[in-house]
């Protein structure tokens, strides 16, 4: 639960922070000082809502190496060790993409991959993992992280963000000048919006953001199904997915920061905001492809 209010807070809180500070910079004066300027306006909601996404996905890899104490795997300290960093250079090959980095970090089972680029990416895994599952099965989850660097999930959900926060800031402007407009009639709008227009583009912003964050974890949650699917490709068959996700499915596992929360290969079941569907449906999908 904790995660899952993470991830809903996080998102709704770009959007919020950065309207705030375009305020005290004056840029809504600018924006309904003659009038709702929507060219302005459109322009002004793109640079808030990609921005936000953006800095977020530069900072991914540095984030989720701190947020979840994560040990890369420099030179292998043991066998085990060598084995995952020579497995996962074995998938990254097969996937055409540059080896990423490896890493450990302790805690309950789940693995994540992030950062801004498919060539240098991170794939962490933990310690509880490790030690809870066989090769094979630890094998498709690496190759599952694998797949979501290889489908370009870390942009293509930043990109995803990006349009959400978009029509946060639009939205949310537009309603708040008319909603201003309306308690304001006859007065002299040349002195900028008024307290109506800050208070409603400021609860907007947290209303329309929570929406968003379904819309964005929605989507999250049909690319799990395509890294399953790309974990069962790039091992040659399904069984051993089948077998990860089984395992998954009756042990607990850790939560992980926002940041790599839709990268991870377990999450919360059964929320609107949850970036996972359900392990029962992730098989069954599985058990149902084409071969």
């Amino acid at each position: 639960m904790k995660r899952i209010l993470l991830f809903i807070l996080t998102n709704v809180l770009v959007v919020t922070v950065l309207g705030i500070v375009a305020s005290l910079l004056g840029v809504n004066r600018y924006l309904t000082a003659n009038g709702l300027n929507l060219g302005a306006l459109l322009g002004f909601a793109l640079v808030m809502g990609f921005g936000g996404a953006i800095i977020s996905l530069l900072m991914s890899k540095p984030m989720a190496k701190w947020s979840s104490g994560v040990r890369v795997i420099e030179q292998p300290q043991n066998a085990d060790e060598a084995w995952i960093v020579d497995t996962v250079r074995r998938l990254a090959d097969k996937a055409q993409i540059g080896m990423p980095e490896v890493g450990i970090f302790e805690g309950d089972p789940n693995a994540f991959a992030t950062g801004a680029f498919k060539n240098s990416a991170l794939v962490a895994v933990s310690t509880g993992l490790l030690q809870n599952m066989t090769h094979e099965e630890i094998e498709a989850v690496l190759g599952h992280e694998i797949a979501h660097v290889a489908n370009g999930d870390m942009v293509t959900m930043t990109l995803i963000q990006g349009v959400m926060n978009t029509f946060v800031v639009f939205l949310s402007r537009v309603i708040g000048y008319a909603v201003d407009s309306f308690l304001r009639k006859g007065d002299d709008r040349n002195s900028g919006p008024g307290i109506g227009y800050y208070i409603s583009t400021i609860v907007l912003d947290i209303v329309l953001g929570f929406a968003a964050s379904m819309v964005v974890a929605w989507f999250s949650r049909h690319r799990e199904f395509r890294a399953d699917a790309g974990a069962a490709q790039l091992m040659g068959r399904r069984q051993p997915m089948i077998n990860a996700l089984a395992r998954l499915g009756g042990l607990h596992t850790a939560e992980l920061p926002k940041s790599v929360a839709a990268f991870g290969i377990a999450g919360s079941i059964g929320q609107l905001f949850s970036t996972h569907p359900p392990i029962e449906a992730r098989i069954a999908a599985l058990q149902n492809a084409q071969t």
